[in-house]
């Protein structure tokens, strides 16, 4: 127990520590930013604008005060819990990360679900049939979507399935001209379809190269050997003692791929013009909206750092060689499906 509260201590002063370091370079930059924030904000409006209008803007923002202040500022509000207000959207930030996230993680879910199955499916099929043409044609495919954009996989999609085919929509989460309380479940999903594609067949391609992998070096140790010389089958041998060694790196990179995960979402929110959090950043952005970009930077760190700790508890659940060793604990009893050489050590 006491070992537990350490660890989760630990784990939390590093999530400290981490969105600290986040905020102090995300407004860093954004300070140092040629763009100037009033000009953005404005737009193509900027000629409408007087001097006496543009002076209450830089007012209101507080741009007559310099870097550091603005910063220590908004980091009191942040910890009173008051993230600001969004500049483009005229809400609070805490309310366009919540409507937003909301739909960007039902688009990142089920794209991080279908690589991970897919991709992990595929590489256990090309490292179980090494060397044959269907092993070449699964890891030629897998490079070949390993180095495809994400905007260039979305626009091949949407000029397949929706221009051509038809059986897609263009753009958006919903019927246009529909409001977003009265968009039934089935048109969310028919909507979310098209995106959750393009983020996930990006994503295939990694996990299966490193399951392949895992699978093929699995496939030659001695305790495969000794299994099908004792004459169990090439099934048997698949499923009782190498799936879940091959499927340990496969987990810990699927956890690892939120972060670029997010990244992709943001060029495929773009693409099909989904309103997610990604394309809010890329607002936010453009606009120069310091609050809200700041708000998205933490939230992205945050959910990068607990996909990071939950691939590495699930890796040293599956793997226990990669738990840390720990002094005066007793060494677990081999199972009698463990390989040969554990059980002779």
């Amino acid at each position: 127990m006491l070992r537990l509260l350490r660890g989760v201590g630990t784990r939390a002063a590093q999530l400290a520590l981490l969105l600290a370091a986040v905020a102090v370079a995300s407004f860093a930059l954004m300070s140092a930013s040629p763009v100037d924030p009033v000009d953005a904000y404005i737009g193509a409006e900027l000629s409408a604008v007087g001097p006496e209008q543009r002076e209450l803007i830089e007012q209101r923002w507080a741009l007559d005060d310099s870097a550091p202040e603005r910063f220590v500022a908004w980091a009191g509000e942040l910890l009173r819990g008051n993230a600001g207000e969004s500049h483009i959207y005229g809400q609070p930030v805490t309310e366009v990360i919540g409507s937003r996230l909301v739909a960007s993680l039902g688009l990142m879910a089920g794209a991080w679900l279908l690589s991970g199955l897919f991709g992990f499916a595929l590489g256990v099929l090309a490292g179980s049939r090494r060397g044959t043409l269907v092993d070449r044609g699964i890891t030629w495919w897998a490079y070949t979507l390993s180095s495809a954009p994400t905007f260039w996989v979305g626009l091949i999609l949407l000029y397949v399935f929706s221009v051509w085919l038809q059986w897609t929509p263009v753009c958006c989460a919903g019927p246009i001209g529909v409001l977003s309380e009265d968009v039934t479940l089935w048109q969310r999903l028919h909507h979310m379809l098209l995106p959750m594609l393009a983020l996930s067949v990006v994503g295939i391609g990694p996990i299966t190269l490193h399951t392949r992998q895992a699978v093929a070096e699995v496939l030659s140790q001695d305790h495969v050997t000794f299994a099908r010389a004792l004459g169990e089958t090439p099934r048997g041998v698949l499923v009782r003692r190498v799936l879940r060694n091959a499927a340990a790196p496969a987990v810990m990179l699927q956890f690892a791929s939120i972060g670029e995960l997010f990244g992709g979402s943001v060029l495929a929110e773009q693409v099909f013009s989904y309103p997610g959090l990604g394309q809010a950043t890329t607002q936010a952005a453009l606009r120069q909206d310091v609050p809200l970009l700041l708000a998205i930077a933490l939230v992205t760190a945050a959910l990068v750092f607990v996909g990071n700790t939950l691939g590495d508890l699930v890796h040293r659940r599956l793997d226990p060689r990669a738990a840390p060793e720990v002094p005066g604990r007793s060494v677990p009893r081999p199972d009698r499906d463990a390989p040969v050489e554990q059980v002779s050590a």
